[in-house]
């Protein structure tokens, strides 16, 4: 028997893809969208950093896009990303952005998105950024942590996602470890076919404490990708117990969610980020940010029916 939360997501996500639904939501969820998304502008999310900046709550850009089919359009996102580290080259805060292979070209060819990503970290490292590459759907697993283990020999200035939903996930953490890897631990956002992926929430919560706290045991850096305050309180508890620098974690957070956690974290010392998504291509991002928590979906119905 599905249980409610993977049949929840099944049907958000299901609906999400109608076209009907997704004509609706494009002309009449701004002031949903809004809460999620900083802007469809560069500049607009430059300025989400600096607000944020202000609580002590660092910034990491990510310009939405994935999936793309052709080389112009790989090429295309590699250009707009370039301009991030321009943007942000004189700014005092730290700088910080994340994107998708396959909106590199990882589906067309994975060559094409590790030539782009080759780009965008050497321009990154120029200018003193980091640059987390985001895990995508079952699919793509085992081509992301190819192209990242390739990254990995000529650039320390990269990280990678692991999803705790997934089956694979302790064993691909096991398997990177000779890397050091700088590892974001969340715990998935996607419909996986159970033999992919655990279906019931209280196993993922789980194994998202197993990966968090083995990649800290194994003395690499990791971000705690989580509102979950029972995880967080677990976290404190863990790093303390095992004398685990400050330096070797940080929490992070998604834009519009539980700002006034992300402040009294910052607040009490430890190192917080926001995940900052804008431009144009924020449908399937929005989509799966509903599908995460029933209670997200009470925005998007005051967006489209309000007025």
């Amino acid at each position: 028997m599905m249980n409610f939360d993977r049949l929840y997501r099944s049907a958000v996500l299901g609906v999400s893809n109608n076209t009907t639904i997704k004509n609706l939501v494009h002309d009449r969820a701004k002031a949903a969208v809004s809460r999620f998304v900083a802007g469809e502008s560069l500049p607009e999310a430059v300025a989400a950093v600096e607000k944020l900046e202000q609580d002590k709550v660092h910034g990491i850009l990510d310009l939405l896009g994935e999936m793309v089919n052709s080389d112009t359009e790989a090429n295309g996102f590699t250009a707009e990303i370039l301009s991030i580290f321009d943007a942000l080259e004189a700014k005092p805060y730290p700088k910080y952005a994340s994107i998708k292979l396959s909106q590199l070209g990882l589906d067309i060819n994975p060559e094409l998105a590790l030539a782009n990503a080759k780009k965008i970290l050497t321009l990154a490292q120029k200018s003193g950024a980091f640059v987390r590459i985001d895990m995508e759907d079952s699919p793509r697993v085992e081509k992301t942590i190819e192209v990242f283990r390739t990254l990995r020999k000529d650039f320390d200035n990269v990280g990678l996602v692991l999803q705790a939903m997934l089956r694979r996930s302790e064993k691909d953490l096991e398997n990177l470890s000779d890397l050091k890897p700088n590892l974001r631990i969340v715990k998935g956002a996607y419909l996986e076919p159970e033999d992919q992926a655990y279906p019931e929430k209280v196993v993922v919560d789980h194994q998202y404490r197993r990966l968090v706290y083995r990649n800290l045991e194994l003395g690499n850096h990791t971000a705690i990708a989580t509102h979950d305050e029972s995880i967080i309180k677990d976290v404190k508890i863990f790093v303390e117990k095992s004398k685990i620098p400050p330096s070797q974690f940080e929490f992070q957070m998604l834009y519009g969610i539980r700002r006034d956690l992300q402040k009294s974290l910052a607040q009490e010392g430890f190192n917080v980020r926001a995940y900052i998504p804008y431009g144009k291509d924020w449908y399937a991002y929005f989509s799966r940010r509903i599908a995460e928590r029933p209670a997200n979906i009470a925005f998007v119905l005051r967006g489209l029916f309000q007025g």
